[in-house]
């Protein structure tokens, strides 16, 4: 990975990690495309530059995570299935992880269920979120380890059908990222080091150039998201995901097979 790659999948983390787009997907993709998706410090740095993201949620609603330690007792018991499965199924999520056809299909059909949740559930005006609704958002939240799903989609959704508002929903997501992708920061890094690899002097460069850019970009795009969503819901996003989704298809199938390279 050399610098531009590195700045340029930051950039595409920072845009799509709380968009109901599939942030994973997009990074397998990009790297697929660079030819850097195979490599061991890639994956760890798909990973690791989410601590970028998670700070820009925490400088944006500075003050929603000293509102009260009940706040955090709900993101721990969504955060929990997550723990869970995604230990359990910790083999089966890499193997799909090197899948790009698995992003494409999961990309069409999670357009075409963003382009019915407005009708399904899109006059709820809730806010107040229970320890249930947050167990529920949590399960929602693990269909994102299928590549393409994407997890502030699904957790989005998932609150939306407890009748959260969504914006409520949204802003659930994005607290909920900070633990999730925390967690799998961490399980990242030591599965890294466990295989027996270190980082370099300019691997450790191009971790902090990506957590920044990361940082700066999801700034702006969850402002931007809150507000587009809050006036015209999910519908852009859902055409989004379904022409990029067949578009991805059409290449595998009719020009050249997508693989992890």
């Amino acid at each position: 990975m050399d610098y531009l790659q590195a700045i340029i999948l930051a950039i595409i983390e920072g845009i799509t990690e709380y968009l109901p787009v599939s942030s994973t997907g997009h990074m397998i993709i990009a790297s697929s495309f660079f030819g850097i998706a195979s490599e061991d410090f890639t994956k760890l740095f798909t990973i690791v530059i989410q601590l970028g993201t998670i700070l820009s949620v925490v400088v944006l609603y500075f003050k929603r995570f000293f509102q009260s330690i009940d706040f955090y007792y709900k993101l721990l018991v969504a955060f929990i299935p997550a723990v869970v499965l995604g230990l359990l199924l910790s083999d089966v999520i890499d193997s799909l992880l090197e899948n790009p056809v698995t992003v494409a299909i999961s990309l069409v059909i999670g357009g075409f269920i963003l382009l019915k949740v407005d009708d399904w559930f899109g006059d709820a005006e809730e806010t107040h979120i229970s320890y249930a609704t947050a167990f529920k958002i949590g399960l929602f939240q693990c269909l994102a380890m299928i590549p393409g799903v994407s997890r502030s989609g699904a957790s989005i959704v998932g609150g939306m059908s407890q009748k959260l508002s969504r914006t409520a929903a949204a802003e659930f997501s994005f607290f909920l990222a900070v633990p999730t992708m925390l967690g799998a920061t961490l399980k990242k890094s030591y599965d890294y080091y466990e295989a027996g690899l270190t980082l370099t002097g300019e691997q450790i460069n191009l971790l902090i150039i990506g957590n920044v850019i990361g940082f700066l970009v999801a700034l702006l795009a969850i402002r931007t998201f809150i507000g587009y969503l809050s006036r015209n819901g999910f519908k852009a996003f859902g055409y989004y995901r379904i022409i990029v989704g067949i578009a991805l298809l059409l290449i595998h199938y009719f020009v050249q097979p997508l693989t992890v390279v």
